[in-house]
């Protein structure tokens, strides 16, 4: 049995935790879901309590239907990518192997749901956090650029800030904040990456989201993974490394 008086979320003691789980619906809108993420990953912190809510949350996902598990997958997954965590804790890998594993597989099954053809950001969401749970960093966490449609990053040789804009309004960088209402905005085209050429995840990523059914997913891929030029200095760079440096 968990001491749950022993741990600590962000306001304190956590004797609050399992009547916040217990209460917890498949309705992710329920107050108790904006609670528990208010004390067990608050502002991307998690503590001691945040851990021993893993088996709790696995048993929802395991016990409600694909569509409705999303909630207790997504703050699972947003628990163990966190690296802001206690110093002083056991690596929740080893501790909650288990879990893991079958959150894994969890997330696996509700990728497959069909209905997920005409929602790419929920899909998105959830290979993020099967990225979470497998481990990989950073994409864990800044995968839903492809569905939000940019990324900002750094020019590596100037320090410019540099939109990566992929979507609606065309693959291309620019400087300007103000792109979509400015038609004057230098906007200089992406440099995709052939689909050939992928490997390493960007390879499972194009490889995962056609074989899902998402081609515009999987277009997204290409660019992310491909080059950009800066539209101040004119160099060129790798999108890939520009997002992982910033949120490395």
């Amino acid at each position: 049995m968990t001491d749950w008086s022993r741990l600590h979320h962000a306001y304190g003691t956590a004797e609050d935790i399992p009547g916040l789980l217990d209460g917890a619906s498949t309705d992710p809108q329920s107050p108790d879901w904006d609670e528990l993420w208010s004390r067990l990953c608050h502002q991307d912190t998690v503590y001691s309590a945040s851990y021993a809510a893993l088996p709790a949350l696995t048993q929802m996902a395991r016990q409600w239907s694909t569509p409705d598990r999303q909630a207790p997958l997504y703050l699972a997954g947003s628990i163990m990518i966190s690296t802001d965590r206690p110093h002083d804790w056991k690596d929740p890998r080893v501790t909650y192997a288990s879990e893991i594993s079958e959150l894994i597989r969890l997330t696996e099954e509700a990728l497959q749901d069909p209905t997920l053809a005409d929602v790419p950001g929920t899909y998105i969401d959830l290979l993020a956090t099967l990225l979470s749970f497998q481990g990989v960093e950073v994409w864990g966490e800044q995968l839903d650029g492809l569905h939000d449609g940019e990324y900002e990053v750094s020019c590596p040789a100037c320090a410019s800030e540099n939109f990566i804009v992929l979507g609606e309004d065309g693959f291309f960088s620019t400087t300007d904040s103000m792109y979509m209402k400015q038609s004057a905005a230098r906007k200089v085209p992406l440099q995709p990456r052939p689909s050939e050429a992928l490997d390493g995840l960007a390879r499972t990523l194009h490889s995962r989201a056609l074989a899902d059914g998402h081609p515009d997913i999987a277009h997204k891929v290409t660019y992310v993974f491909g080059d950009a030029q800066c539209a101040e200095c004119d160099t060129v760079f790798s999108v890939e490394e520009a997002i992982t440096t910033r949120w490395g």
